[in-house]
């Protein structure tokens, strides 16, 4: 698990923030006021605006999890889809001597062939099925596999070209829980059908993040992302489940070697899947928010001034001379610093150190 942290906070951080700015400077505030001849030129206004704390954590984009889909038929595998092949109910996951073996939409796996007189919920799923895609006119949707379910059969075998047996053979059918997307082929046209034919992922991409459990209130299913690619470009994502499950924290190895951090995984959806193009699998960078503040005042973290009595003042000008005034500092972001202090309004220009 790796990440990279954008925000800065409190008196030290801050410091170290202004001195890789290149203007860490100690100035006196006692005497506050300076002739415009002594003021460096440039100068930027305090801006109103909304702040926010961020994250950024190493992730990975990919389809997710390759599943295997294995054959049960007696044949010879004839055809197969390509991958990218999306396969959605009703497609030709493959063929077996020149019949196709048919992605329909299910929880459960087959285990059995399905006939008339066989009972049970693997029934219910396939008339589920065939009369969500027009074959609803013969039989009831329910548990009991009857000879109207057989006749829808037979009319839906008719319609892809498969023998008109009114029975589903055990492996004629597969069932998958979600629109699925080929990634490979396992097996080749003339190989034994009973083995590993396809194999096969979610059909979208997503990102995967490990966050250290200190870090978990970091992410929140609904919270809206920024994912940036390879190549810089950022899209919008969205954090869509949040695991329960806690890996890692076990005792050190066998080699004196760290302890394994305690980790849970973060699942990212991106919202425009084109964006992504050709990536299959990628490092990305996921920007997680933990914390906004609203209508708040800000100036270029360069601007801020170390004071020789301690914290920060900014160096305000009002065209022929200047004043420090002391601030105090909130969130660090984007090149950003949210300030308060007395006197502060939007608009002030504030000089802002060469």
């Amino acid at each position: 698990m790796s990440r990279r942290r954008n925000i800065l906070l409190g008196g030290g951080a801050a410091a170290a923030v202004v001195a890789a700015a290149g203007a860490f400077a100690f100035v006196d505030t006692g005497n506050s006021e300076a002739t415009a001849d002594d003021s460096p030129a440039a100068t930027t206004e305090i801006e109103r605006r909304d702040m926010a704390r961020t994250e950024d954590f190493d992730g990975t984009l990919s389809y997710g999890t390759a599943y295997t889909m294995n054959g049960t038929l007696q044949g010879t595998v004839t055809d197969m889809a390509e991958p990218g092949t999306v396969l959605e109910p009703g497609t030709a996951a493959y063929f077996v001597d020149n019949e196709p073996v048919v992605v329909m939409q299910g929880e459960l796996p087959m285990w059995r062939e399905l006939a008339p007189g066989t009972e049970g919920p693997d029934v219910r799923q396939l008339e589920e099925y065939l009369s969500e895609n027009g074959y609803e006119n013969w039989f009831t949707v329910d548990d009991e596999y009857t000879w109207a379910t057989a006749e829808a059969v037979e009319d839906w075998q008719a319609d892809i070209g498969a023998a008109e047996t009114g029975t589903v053979p055990l492996g004629s059918v597969v069932f998958l829980p979600d629109t699925m997307r080929v990634s490979e082929q396992l097996a080749s046209v003339g190989d034994p059908a009973n083995g590993a034919i396809l194999g096969y992922t979610r059909d979208r991409r997503s990102v995967t993040l490990e966050l250290d459990v200190l870090d978990q209130d970091l992410a929140e299913e609904g919270l809206a992302v920024t994912v940036t690619l390879p190549d810089g470009t950022e899209v919008d994502g969205e954090v869509t489940e949040v695991s329960t499950t806690v890996s890692g924290g076990g005792s050190e190895d066998d080699m004196g070697g760290e302890e394994e951090p305690t980790t849970i995984e973060v699942t990212v959806t991106v919202a425009d899947d084109e964006a992504l193009e050709d990536l299959e699998s990628a490092p990305v960078t996921v920007e997680l928010t933990n914390e906004v503040h609203e209508d708040v005042l800000a100036v270029p973290v360069e601007a801020l001034l170390a004071l020789r009595e301690g914290g920060y003042g900014l160096e305000i000008s009002d065209g022929s001379a200047t004043e420090i005034v002391p601030v105090e500092t909130g969130i660090f972001s984007q090149g950003m610093v949210e300030v308060a202090g007395d006197g502060l309004e939007e608009g002030m220009s504030v000089v802002v150190p060469e």
